[in-house]
């Protein structure tokens, strides 16, 4: 097996960084090439064993460089299919490593993905995020349930908001107001009735409000 190796751009490595407030190191690649250079080992990908595929998804999400979190999180997303519940706690404790919301929120949706698949799993897989004193596993929690439409279970829709309604922390609250405005695409009188009988942050409320 040859690992990738990506090349650098500095131009666009300093402009990738800067965006992301410097908190971490990037090769400059964008997506676009990022992907072309990454399609020969998620190609390969699906003829390694499951146990090689998690060891190469965590090989990929622990070296420095930012783009090698995507490529981990995009192996995943290519087996998407033959990955169990057991892997899919294992690639959970992700969230808290290398925290920001690009990968955060990349993982969820992967998360969402496959529940969408196996939505008997719903119950256990929220319960790993809700309530964690981690906050970027909470925001998890939060809009874990973007892709299910109106197979959205509201009361975990709804626990989860409240659980940090009052939290301070703008990511959290961004999430509360992306979930809701989300499902409101599906069911716009609960999302509607929801803003008007809990007091919500104006970040919250806007966001969520967007298409009512």
């Amino acid at each position: 097996m040859t690992r990738l190796l990506f090349p650098t751009n500095q131009p666009k490595q300093a402009q990738m960084e800067a965006y992301m407030r410097n908190q971490f190191t990037f090769c400059g690649l964008p997506a676009t090439e990022r992907r072309q250079l990454a399609t020969p080992l998620l190609k390969d990908s699906k003829s390694w064993s499951k146990d090689v595929l998690m060891e190469e998804i965590h090989y990929y999400f622990g070296l420095p460089e930012r783009e090698y979190q995507y490529v981990a999180i995009d192996l995943a997303n290519k087996n998407l299919g033959r990955l169990s519940i057991e892997n899919i706690h294992q690639l959970s404790q992700l969230v808290m490593e290398k925290s920001w919301w690009d990968s955060v929120d990349s993982l969820a949706g992967l998360f969402s993905s496959w529940l969408k698949q196996n939505m008997n799993n719903v119950e256990e897989v929220y319960n790993w995020f809700y309530q964690h004193d981690n906050m970027w596993m909470r925001r998890v929690s939060i809009i874990l349930q973007l892709k299910f439409n109106d197979q959205t279970n509201t009361d975990y829709l709804q626990q989860a908001i409240l659980n940090d309604r009052t939290t301070d922390e703008f990511f959290i609250q961004k999430a509360i107001g992306w979930s809701l405005r989300q499902y409101s695409k599906t069911n716009p009188e609960w999302v509607r009735l929801f803003i008007s009988d809990y007091s919500l942050s104006k970040l919250a409320v806007r966001e969520g409000s967007k298409y009512l």
